[in-house]
């Protein structure tokens, strides 16, 4: 799987109430989600993204509460992946759970500023900041894994599996 899009820069401990705040935790709408994700640490996030864009942050991302609207909220927003010096384990589970596409890698982070435009090679971990030219290597996720997000989430996966 491969991805491309413009790169949106955060910091560290972004956590999950910033990603999607508790007030809007009484919806299961995705689209409802979407239209409030990061709007708590960025204002124009909703107006400005665009389907297949970046999130890109430091250690620590989706810490705070275990809930799946997080990265919920971003994958529905359009967002094609994360890419963070680290997770917080219960948000990497979740993402792994709902098929949004992560990846670790702290050289990228280092080197990757907002508004860039990155590909990512999700299969070998490879991502290139197309504005620099530089390549990063992440550790891709073992092809069981891979499968799971290119199915959508687990629950689509074990679907697929059990037909």
């Amino acid at each position: 799987m491969k991805v491309k899009g413009t790169v949106f820069k955060y910091g560290n401990d972004v956590d999950t109430d910033v990603i999607i705040p508790a007030r809007y935790l009484n919806t299961t709408s995705e689209e409802e989600l979407a239209s409030h994700c990061m709007e708590d640490i960025d204002a124009t996030f909703t107006k400005r993204v665009k389907h297949g864009d970046i999130i890109v942050a430091g250690d620590n991302f989706g810490c705070g509460s275990s809930r799946e609207h997080a990265p919920i909220a971003i994958k529905a927003s359009g967002v094609s992946i994360v890419i963070a010096n680290s997770f917080a384990r219960i948000f990497y589970r979740n993402s792994i759970n709902i098929g949004l596409p992560i990846l670790e890698c702290a050289e990228a982070v280092e080197n990757i500023k907002e508004g860039d435009e990155i590909s990512c090679n999700l299969a070998e971990g490879i991502i290139v900041n197309e504005t620099t030219g530089k390549t990063f290597k992440a550790q891709p996720f073992p092809e069981f894994i891979q499968g799971i997000i290119a199915d959508g989430g687990l629950l689509k996966h074990l679907a697929k599996e059990n037909k």
